[in-house]
């Protein structure tokens, strides 16, 4: 295993070369990490590089695919455990986002579900991605939950640099973050992993294989 150091920009152009080669009517790509790593500063930074590849994009995000706050909150609004395992909606994904992207499908994409912040639906429109496109998702805890994605890339931060990036408040998200980091593997999980602990600095994971 090599560790490459990128400029941010250098990662983009990187990650957007190996997502424009992607075989298939789309390609359907996400990327992992904590709210901490900042997985969504990164999928944006994706879009003018594919874009200038011929790609069209459609960015989703995990957040816009919660369940309701009487599911989420159920056992409580600071349960780690339901953090990881029921607040994703990943049924909706499914539904919404993978299905009509699948061979034959119609392509056309339900770009966000629920406003956790009012708790309510979003009643967004469903918006075509032509064939050849690319769905980007961000957000956390993504992998392990059987989506069909043909690529993966996983934002790793060391437990020292997890811990001083999430905002106080947050901190009881942390059992969480470590029992999908224990369960998951998402080092070894995703096709690409990119240490994040100084976002300035950002690192390729590179296999020597």
């Amino acid at each position: 295993m090599q560790i490459r150091p990128l400029a941010p920009e250098l990662l983009a152009e990187e990650l957007a070369e190996r997502i424009a080669a992607l075989p298939g009517p789309w390609a359907r790509v996400a990327v992992d990490g904590a709210d901490a790593a900042r997985p969504g500063e990164l999928a944006d930074a994706l879009v003018a590089p594919l874009r200038l590849r011929g790609r069209p994009v459609q960015r989703v995000h995990a957040r816009d695919f919660l369940r309701p706050a009487s599911l989420r909150f159920e056992f409580g609004r600071q349960d780690a455990d339901a953090y990881l395992d029921r607040w994703l909606d990943a049924g909706a994904l499914f539904r919404e986002v993978f299905d009509p992207l699948e061979p034959g499908g119609s392509g056309l994409v339900l770009p966000t579900l629920w406003d956790a912040a009012t708790d309510r639906a979003t009643r967004a429109e469903r918006v075509p991605l032509p064939p050849g496109g690319v769905l980007l998702l961000d957000g956390p805890l993504l992998l392990g939950r059987w989506f069909p994605l043909d690529l993966t890339v996983h934002l790793h931060l060391s437990p020292a640099a997890l811990e001083r990036r999430t905002a106080p408040e947050q901190h009881w998200t942390l059992p969480a973050l470590a029992r999908y980091e224990a369960e998951q593997q998402p080092q070894q999980a995703a096709d690409m992993t990119v240490r994040a602990d100084d976002p300035r600095r950002p690192a390729l994971v590179v296999s020597d294989t």
